[in-house]
């Protein structure tokens, strides 16, 4: 290892005390970060408290008496009876303003308490400063500063879920919905949801439509029956208005639809249902995340660093001050209680603001009249294997070419069906309903394109093709490869192309995140929890369960992390049979006390010689009379069904970024009557790395490329590994060089830095 590293187990917690607490309205994944707040701060020695009553394990609720100075003061005196001096308070804004609060007034409350005589002077001394960690726990992502908070993606998928199940009785009975969702002062559920299925009409408190909206809301919908759409969903947040603070309610909505057009509406009001069930998988990595970057915080808190809240920005974990991001939440309140919707979409982040854009990008369909005319051609093609949120990021890149004003061809069966001419031109109305298809709809084949060049060459120069979009895995990287590399023998090549990123092994260079891992995490996650369910009331079992991913260990580290794994063999960590014979230790133990149930997941690739079978035989050996033993092989499973919310919202927006990408460059690129590209820069992999998507030239990934095995030479997720381990409570060593540091988020407004 290298010195620059800086490692867990020096930052020790030993003689301090965690509390950790849950405040306000509940979320999905509250439970995830306070598991990972508990077991991070055994690891490094602390005491954990439970504070309760503070949908968690440990009860939230909003507490009145918390409010007084009286219950401030008996709240100051039980931590200090306790040596607590280090929170942890997973909440919403008025949680985490009212712990703030609770720190600023820590000094004079102990100083009453001491003169009260209810604590001595040297507790006092003791317990002077009081540090302070937050992580937003809320659905309805209403928090600046932070591009998602925990609960908020599990919320996404129950209203997806509901839109799916509606979009099908909708369809047969030619019905519109009117589904209102929560969000009483924040539109992020109902702008994402509107995204994620395609949804007609969207209205959200931060940007209430122009006057006059009934009329063109009835004609849009009016204009989308006549081209042949069997239905029409519109997507209310709860607190809806127009531009004069008038609520929008959706009865209002569906009486609109009724009378003006005589539709067959119906209401759906989807409430509580929002708050419940099991969170997604990104629930719960990113509450494992931000619970393990709180400890972390806490240990490295000094008595004049202020309070923290722990972030994601893009892929990243950061930390801003507290109440910087609670001052800039009400700001946003503050522009829309003045009617300044823009300043209000802006203060809201670049991640809402990213949403809205695309949203209207994709909604709003100009009449042909008004459509700029490019006279360019572009095609878009699926490669590989079928990935959910393929078909998003298809129907998202074909609307955003039209409105640019772009011919779109689509490509079947990837680069064998362009070879064959498989290729058609494919309009607005072709694609709709597509965001929710799980697989390839254009079709996708794993085949490349160097043994076809010259047809596929012969095809670009028939359909005079000036530009490509190729949706897919390694096979598409590799494919843009030799692409760029036929240029110099084939002048119809020289044209700009880009490729988007879309695997469920999420192994390709240049890229954090692939369109379709996150589907296929929440099948691995599903399953997990079923199978462990399955063993509930019956003696003692660990499951040995395979994933896929080649040689790419992410789905099985990550969908580990997720389904709390005890284990995860994979590629990159290469692992012998002194570390199979720990484990099993590792698991016996663990199973002589009261837990039941024992996770190993496997990678498909991760060993020649380790087989699934394998482990499963030796751990049924090994574990003999204490535990017994069962195995389960996900395969295809993981690639089907319908797309998670993520990976629709992935797919739209990265896509309409990819065919922006390509109006620039056939612009830059055309010249005398003709687009000629042959630059480096004109055949590009966009990818989402840290904090931003980014347009990286193939030719230079080539060097962070292991082409033998499929996967990039450096993956960030292996950093989560450790981490995993902690959490099954293995001792292990940490890497926290990369950990957040405290930013401002001022400075984080002024980057013009574009992410999901």
């Amino acid at each position: 290892m290298q010195d620059t590293k800086k490692f867990f187990e020096n930052l020790s917690g030993a003689g301090k005390s965690i509390g950790v607490l849950t405040s306000g309205g509940d979320a999905q994944g509250m439970n995830a970060a306070v598991r990972a707040v508990v077991r991070m701060g055994i690891y490094v020695g602390a005491k954990v408290y439970f504070i309760h009553e503070g949908g968690t394990v440990i009860g939230s609720a909003r507490c009145k008496d918390f409010r007084t100075h009286e219950g401030r003061l008996r709240a100051a005196l039980n931590l200090v009876q306790r040596g607590i001096t280090n929170l942890c308070v997973i909440g919403g804004d008025g949680s985490l303003t009212g712990a703030n609060l609770f720190r600023e007034e820590w000094s004079g409350l102990l100083d009453e308490l001491v003169q009260s005589g209810q604590i001595s002077e040297e507790a006092a001394q003791t317990h002077s400063a009081l540090h302070i960690v937050g992580m937003v726990g809320s659905i309805d992502n209403d928090f600046c500063g932070t591009d998602m908070t925990i609960g908020t993606d599990s919320a996404l998928h129950r209203i997806i879920e509901v839109v799916d199940a509606i979009m099908t009785t909708a369809q047969s009975h030619q019905r519109t919905f009117v589904l209102e969702v929560m969000g009483r002062h924040c539109g992020y559920l109902a702008l994402v949801s509107a995204l994620a299925c395609g949804a007609d009409w969207v209205l959200i408190p931060e940007m209430p439509p122009k006057d006059g909206w009934e009329e063109q809301m009835c004609h849009k919908l009016s204009e989308s029956r006549l081209r042949g759409s069997r239905l029409n969903i519109i997507i209310v947040a709860e607190g809806a208005t127009d531009r004069h603070g008038n609520p929008i309610s959706s009865n209002t909505v569906k009486d609109l639809v009724v009378r003006c057009l005589g539709f067959d509406t119906r209401v759906t009001i989807l409430g509580h249902v929002q708050r419940g069930g099991t969170p997604s998988a990104f629930d719960r990595i990113l509450a494992s995340r931000m619970g393990v970057e709180a400890v972390l915080a806490l240990l490295e808190a000094s008595p004049g660093t202020p309070a923290c809240v722990v972030s994601l920005c893009g892929n990243q974990a950061v930390r801003l001050p507290l109440m910087e991001c609670v001052q800039m939440t009400q700001e946003v309140q503050k522009a829309m209680d003045e009617k300044r919707f823009e300043e209000a979409v802006k203060l809201r982040g670049r991640s809402f603001e990213n949403n809205l854009n695309t949203y209207k990008l994709l909604s709003h369909r100009k009449i042909d009249a008004e459509l700029p005319r490019s006279s360019f051609n572009v095609a878009v093609l699926n490669v590989g294997a079928p990935a959910a949120g393929m078909n998003a990021a298809v129907r998202s890149a074909v609307r955003v070419g039209i409105t640019e004003g772009h011919t779109l061809f689509a490509v079947n069966d990837g680069f064998e069906g362009f070879s064959k001419g498989q290729i058609k031109e494919i309009k607005w109305g072709d694609v709709g309903g597509w965001t929710g298809q799980g697989g390839s709809l254009l079709g996708t084949k794993r085949t490349l394109p160097a043994k076809h060049i010259d047809k596929i060459a012969e095809q670009m120069r028939i359909h005079n093709i000036n530009a490509l979009l190729v949706i897919g895995g390694f096979e598409a990287y590799l494919g843009l490869l030799e692409l760029q590399a036929a240029r110099s023998k084939h002048a119809e090549l020289c044209v700009p192309m880009v490729m988007v990123p879309a695997t469920v092994s999420n192994n390709i260079p240049g890229s954090d995140l692939s369109i379709g891992a996150d589907t296929a995490l929440n099948a691995i996650t599903d399953t997990c929890d079923r199978i462990k369910q399955s063993a509930s009331g019956t003696k003692r079992r660990v499951f040995i369960i395979e994933t896929m991913g080649g040689y790419c260990g992410y789905l099985a580290t990550v969908g580990g992390l997720a389904a709390g794994a005890d284990a995860a063999y994979i590629y990159e960590e290469p692992f012998d049979i002194r570390d199979l014979q720990s484990n099993v230790e590792h698991l016996t133990e663990k199973m002589k006390t009261s837990i039941q149930r024992g996770l190993v997941l496997r990678n498909e690739n991760c060993s020649e010689n380790y087989t699934t079978d394998f482990i499963y035989q030796l751990y049924s050996e090994e574990g003999k009379g204490v535990f017994d033993c069962r195995k389960n092989v996900l395969g295809h499973m993981q690639q089907g069904g319908a797309p998670s919310p993520f990976d629709r919202n992935f797919g739209t927006k990265i896509a309409a970024k990819a065919m922006q990408w390509i109006s620039k460059k056939l612009k830059e690129f055309y010249r005398t009557g003709r687009v000629f590209a042959n630059t480096e820069d004109s055949a590009c992999l966009l990818g989402m790395r840290r904090r931003a998507l980014v347009f990286q030239p193939v030719i230079q990934l080539k060097d962070e490329t292991d082409f033998v095995h499929r996967i990039p030479k450096e993956q960030w997720w292996l950093r989560l590994r450790p981490l995993m381990k902690i959490l099954a409570k293995y001792k292990t060593s940490y890497d926290v060089s990369d950990s957040g540091q405290l930013e401002h988020i001022v400075r984080l407004r002024a980057k013009d830095i574009s992410a999901i």
